[in-house]
């Protein structure tokens, strides 16, 4: 059975100022937890900080830009002392035109992408994984799009090809890990959803999406090892 060091249940939850993130702080608040979310500086009226407002002593606020390596750092140096049941990595964007083939794509938007969507994540779980127990819960937000076996129509090829990027390292630090500890560890696909990165046409709302999200994360606790799941729990091929 899980365990905390904390009695009520703790998650540092990475990338919380909206969309996605703001909801699942919402959500993971509703269930009696307690979010540490992250913002990047200078960032003071976020809905995150809506969040805290309303219910401080749920909701705490660090800033991080997880594309700052000394960032990370210090965060960590910040939370040292700290325990957390889950760490959750929520981050993505993509490119200014994602209708272009990668060979259209310019090198330094193909720089940014891959930094932001696969290099930046992992930097945050190798540089944090240690404040999560032994027992506790490591995710990344990716996506179906992320996935080779499933890729039968293209488009979207950057973002695509950095989200299928992170599904490999994630799959390299498990396998690190794999002798090392019992972690539980979860790629999460949330659907395409109605968010500034999903667009308007996305087939989700974030009520229909980030519920279902939360539920997987939880059913996945107490059960070592990666899978790669969307948010109806379904197992998301490679």
């Amino acid at each position: 059975m899980q365990t905390s060091i904390d009695p009520v249940p703790t998650i540092l939850l990475v990338g919380a100022s909206r969309g996605l993130g703001h909801a699942m702080a919402v959500e993971f608040v509703k269930r009696g937890w307690r979010v540490v979310g992250t913002v990047r500086a200078g960032s003071h009226d976020t809905r995150l900080h809506d969040l805290a407002a309303a219910h401080p002593e749920h909701v705490d606020i660090e800033t991080l830009d997880i594309t700052r390596p000394d960032q990370i750092t210090a965060l960590h140096e910040r939370l040292s002392h700290r325990k957390f049941d889950i760490l959750f990595v929520n981050a993505g964007t993509t490119n200014p035109d994602p209708t272009q083939t990668i060979g259209e794509v310019s090198t330094e938007d193909f720089v940014d992408l891959m930094i932001t969507n696969a290099l930046s994540p992992m930097r945050v779980v190798e540089s944090l994984c240690d404040l999560v127990p032994t027992d506790g819960l490591i995710g990344i937000m990716s996506s179906g799009q992320g996935s080779i076996a499933d890729n039968e129509s293209g488009q979207r090829e950057l973002y695509r090809g950095s989200k299928a990027a992170l599904n490999q390292f994630m799959r390299s630090f498990a396998a690190r890990q794999a002798t090392a500890t019992q972690r539980a560890m979860l790629l999460v696909a949330p659907g395409w959803v109605r968010t500034e990165l999903g667009g308007p046409e996305g087939r989700l709302s974030i009520d229909e999406s980030v519920p279902g999200v939360v539920d997987v994360l939880l059913a996945k606790r107490g059960r070592p090892g990666l899978e790669y799941r969307d948010y109806r729990g379904q197992t998301v091929r490679w």
